[in-house]
């Protein structure tokens, strides 16, 4: 590194870079514990039912195998409040994929020989995987995710879109989608002299400390849990999962270290998913463009075990000036895996079917869809009334529009074409929340002039050590390499998880301030350190958890360019552009690096990631890597990512707003109305396959036949 100060808004390499590239770093199975042993899990082939018997002779007869638990045999936990994490506690089976089973050997070839060989008699009953909007069971949630009421209304929504003369009614439908990290969910547990260390792929190692005492009934301070490394999580990883909790069992019950990955193509049913999600969007306008009524209902489903409600109508109670709105949820429990955080939970499928409808409405006035978001924007958030702290949506348009080159688009549909590609490009908004929790850090100085900042960060591959390491270093005064950031331990002052688009602004308010206090300190202490160096703790409680006065959003602008051939059904992305207002950004490097990977993650969404519940079967069709297809090399086309100077008073003492997950939010919807534009049908069902796309061509081809 550097001898220069480190300041934020520098684009400081990644401290751990090397390590990683070098293979130094080490995940969580990568500890080589002495005595270390497997475990392979076994899942339930039923998609509702009983286990009726576990027969672990085969299992037990392989050589090197040690253990088979069941809930037959299985150590007893205190109920959590999870309830996906009270694995092998009884015979039920909520759904197909649920763990009835952990086989523990000395090699992970011995351990997967060994689950395949366990032999289980289920009583089968009968399931329902099947989403419908009409479903008479689904019912409205009091509170969908993230503690947003799952219905709010203003005025006369209905009345108000009747009387609108321009209308639009339509429904979408986003499927299911899965995170797939890139390191699958893994844990390392030992057990030593009643205390418990594990090591566990997680977006937060304190809650999972604080579960797994819970659990087993032991004091948190005997309990050690590490993330050094993280290799993605994408929100799957933010809580506890069934791996810590049964690696910690299996090592309980062998009295050896345990170490655990799940399987990739168990991910699906064990680590949570995006629900699907059903959209009914109608938009009320007048003449002038201006949105008098806002309807946004979703229904989606969640488990027989635990309710999990994705907020997808949450944004518009955010985006557009509507005096009268409807935004709600409804909710049908199945017998399906638990749904769970997938980055940018509630925007990701909302905003896709709101800025879908806001591309529609611009068509049915004849608007260019820039405008058509620039005369409903507002000052005001129109859910809560309150002042934004901030709000830069339109000059992220017209700065986007700039760069992409939108003025002299021809709006007609199908107008670009080269041979049998025809050519279009789109628009939509994003936007995310501010989000910010307590956290503690600690900063001291030390004898030889370095530093040493202290907080239970997690770095999911987002740069955090770095970023944290500017943010001690510009309220130092000091050099960044004379700083040294220790993350990713329970141990470690206490800190929230890696989510949300909130870690850096959580974790990095602490750091200032721990650091602030210690210039403070020093300018006033007399003589030399002692050996031990001086220490100051911050604890933010109180002020990051306070209500504001003000809505705090980040915002953006997505454009897309697809070109579609008319002959294969094939839709590439020929171009991507993103330009954000997110508040101060702390690391330009490491920051396009968020944007882009967030764009990339939507060009999926919107091409080729989908899943599929098998009625028959109750299960995922689309379990790894082979079947559910997330874009490779080949699919990424030029992705730009920018952003304007935002400079917000009301978020926190680094200014950032979070850049994580808003750059998800708005590009499967961009795409989707580049698609419209290039062809001039539009597909309501995601993502945007060949086989849709030709029948899609078929039926228009047919229309004009018969006109």
């Amino acid at each position: 590194m550097s001898d220069a100060p480190a300041a934020l808004g520098a684009p400081v390499i990644r401290r751990e870079g090397l390590d990683k590239v070098t293979g130094r770093a080490r995940y969580a199975v990568e500890h080589r514990l002495p005595g270390l042993a497997h475990a392979w899990p076994v899942l339930a082939h039923v998609a509702c039912g009983r286990v009726e018997r576990v027969d672990a002779s085969a299992a037990l007869a392989v050589p090197g195998v040690l253990a088979v638990l069941s809930h037959e045999n299985a150590p007893r936990l205190a109920e959590p409040d999870d309830p996906t994490l009270a694995v092998l506690q009884d015979d039920r089976v909520p759904h197909r994929g649920w763990v009835v089973a952990l086989v523990v050997a000395e090699t992970l070839e011995a351990a997967r020989e060994g689950a395949g060989a366990v032999d289980v008699t289920y009583l089968a009953l009968d399931h329902d995987v099947l989403l419908t909007p009409d479903r008479p069971d689904a019912y409205v949630p009091e509170k969908a995710n993230g503690g947003h009421p799952a219905l709010r209304e203003h005025g006369d929504p209905d009345g108000a879109f009747a009387s609108s003369p321009v209308r639009v009614d339509t429904a979408y439908r986003v499927p299911p989608l899965h995170n797939h990290p890139m390191e699958p969910h893994a844990s390392t547990a030992r057990w030593s002299d009643g205390r418990l260390e594990a090591w566990c792929s997680s977006q937060g190692t304190t809650k999972v400390r604080q579960t797994l005492a819970a659990m087993f009934e032991v004091p948190e301070d005997s309990v050690t849990v590490r993330a050094e490394h993280v290799g993605g999580g994408f929100g799957s990883k933010g809580t506890p999962r069934p791996d810590v909790v049964l690696a910690t069992m299996a090592a309980l019950r062998t009295g050896r270290p345990v170490a655990l990955a799940l399987p990739r193509r168990d991910l699906p049913a064990l680590v949570g998913h995006r629900a699907t999600t059903l959209h009914r969007v109608r938009l009320g306008a007048g003449e002038d463009g201006r949105i008098r009524s806002l309807l946004h209902e979703v229904t989606t489903y969640s488990s027989r075990v635990k309710e999990f409600v994705e907020q997808a109508a949450v944004p518009g109670r955010t985006m557009y000036t509507a005096p009268h709105s409807r935004t709600a949820h409804r909710v049908a429990r199945l017998d399906v895996p638990t749904p769970s955080w997938m980055r940018a939970p509630g925007e990701t499928p909302g905003m896709y079917a709101l800025e879908s409808a806001m591309d529609e409405l611009a068509e049915a006035l004849g608007m260019d869809p820039i405008e058509l978001r620039v005369v409903n924007d507002c000052r005001t958030e129109p859910d809560t009334g309150k002042p934004f702290s901030s709000r830069h949506l339109v000059e992220c348009l017209r700065e986007g529009a700039r760069r992409f080159g939108w003025e002299g688009r021809d709006p007609r549909p199908g107008a670009r074409r080269a041979g049998q590609v025809l050519t279009g490009t789109g628009v939509a908004s994003a936007t995310y929340p501010v989000l910010v929790s307590p956290s503690t850090a600690t900063a001291r100085a030390l004898p030889d002039g370095s530093f040493l900042v202290r907080v239970n960060a997690t770095d999911i591959g987002t740069g955090a050590r770095t970023v944290l390491g500017q943010v001690a270093a510009e309220a130092l005064g000091a050099p960044g390499d004379r700083v040294r950031i220790e993350i990713g331990d329970s141990d470690l002052p206490s800190a929230p998880l890696a989510g949300g688009s909130s870690g850096t602004a959580s974790w990095g308010w602490a750091v200032h301030d721990a650091c602030v206090r210690l210039v403070r300190r020093l300018a006033v202490y007399q003589g030399t350190l002692p050996a031990e160096g001086l220490e100051e703790h911050a604890d933010t409680a109180g002020r990051a958890d306070a209500e504001s006065d003000h809505a705090r959003h980040a915002f953006g602008a997505h454009f897309a360019e697809v070109g579609v051939d008319t002959v294969t059904g094939e839709v590439r992305v020929n171009r991507l552009l993103g330009v954000y207002a997110a508040g101060r950004i702390l690391n330009p490097r490491t920051a396009r690096s968020q944007f882009v990977g967030g764009m990339v993650m939507g060009l999926g969404m919107a091409l080729t990631e989908g899943s599929t519940l098998d009625p028959a079967f109750g299960d995922f069709a689309e379990r790894d890597l082979a079947a559910y297809h997330v874009p490779v090399n080949a699919d990424v086309p030029s992705v730009e990512a920018h952003w304007i100077e935002e400079d917000d008073p009301h978020l926190n003492p680094v200014g950032g707003k979070g850049i994580g997950e808003i750059g998800v939010v708005g590009t499967a919807a961009a795409v989707g109305n580049a698609f419209h534009h290039a062809v001039g049908v539009r597909l309501r069902e995601l993502p945007l396959t060949p086989d849709r796309v030709l029948e899609a061509l078929s039926e228009q081809g047919a229309a004009h036949h018969r006109a």
